[in-house]
């Protein structure tokens, strides 16, 4: 008895073991949120985005402000040392023949006149007759005398209307600060010597002592370019 030998073909995937082993797929916006939670990510990642840009913008303006006040400055300096080496401290000069004295000059007048025409005379030259203001002032102006028996017109007389010593500029003399030796009254007018001040007749021929204020000098430095 013949056996028969049946075949069988099983056509099996190759996949289907893969197929059955795996999860099955999820939706796609499961993972994804509500639009309005995007909308409002993207609008906090821009106002981020701003805040970093403005913040960077006022950097560099403080910087170049900084910068820009610095060049000033600097050229500012330069500028002032420029000055102060093409251009020196005013000085105080007086004429030839003048005499300084604080802040005046001096100058006295060898002829011989009356008060009046003493008076007159320094008027002309655009100068005063002497005014004194102390007595360190006096005692300066003495030193420069060099006799005592020499007198000079100062510009101080005595006036009836006040019946006090008045200096030419309209002040009074003030008895506490100098004195004047000699008879006071109508027609008197004061000279200095080199150890007093002197009462005598505004007729009485002297010298006399001009003043002037001292008059400030700037001498200028060329510089080189």
């Amino acid at each position: 008895m013949e056996r028969q030998v049946i075949y069988a073909d099983l056509n099996l995937s190759r996949d289907s073991g893969l197929e059955s082993s795996t999860s099955p797929s999820l939706p796609q916006n499961v993972c994804q949120g509500p639009s309005w939670h995007r909308f409002a990510l993207k609008l906090g990642c821009a106002g981020i985005t701003l805040l970093a840009l403005a913040v960077v913008w006022l950097s560099v303006s403080v910087i170049f402000l900084r910068q820009k006040l610095s060049i000033e400055k600097t050229s500012l300096d330069v500028q002032e040392s420029r000055n102060e080496t093409t251009e020196r401290p005013a000085l105080l000069t007086c004429p030839t023949n003048w005499h300084p004295i604080r802040d005046k000059c001096l100058f006295f007048n060898n002829a011989y006149k009356h008060w009046n025409d003493s008076l007159a005379d320094c008027s002309a030259k655009e100068t005063s007759l002497l005014l004194i203001q102390d007595k360190e002032e006096l005692r300066l102006i003495q030193n420069l005398i060099d006799s005592g028996g020499i007198i000079f017109w100062i510009g101080l007389n005595f006036t009836l209307p006040e019946k006090n010593w008045k200096w030419i500029n309209g002040s009074f003399l003030s008895s506490k600060i100098l004195q004047v030796t000699g008879f006071a009254g109508e027609n008197n007018c004061v000279s200095v010597s080199k150890t007093q001040m002197l009462s005598e007749s505004c007729d009485s021929d002297n010298k006399w002592i001009c003043q002037k204020e001292l008059k400030p000098v700037r001498n200028k430095v060329c510089s080189v370019s």
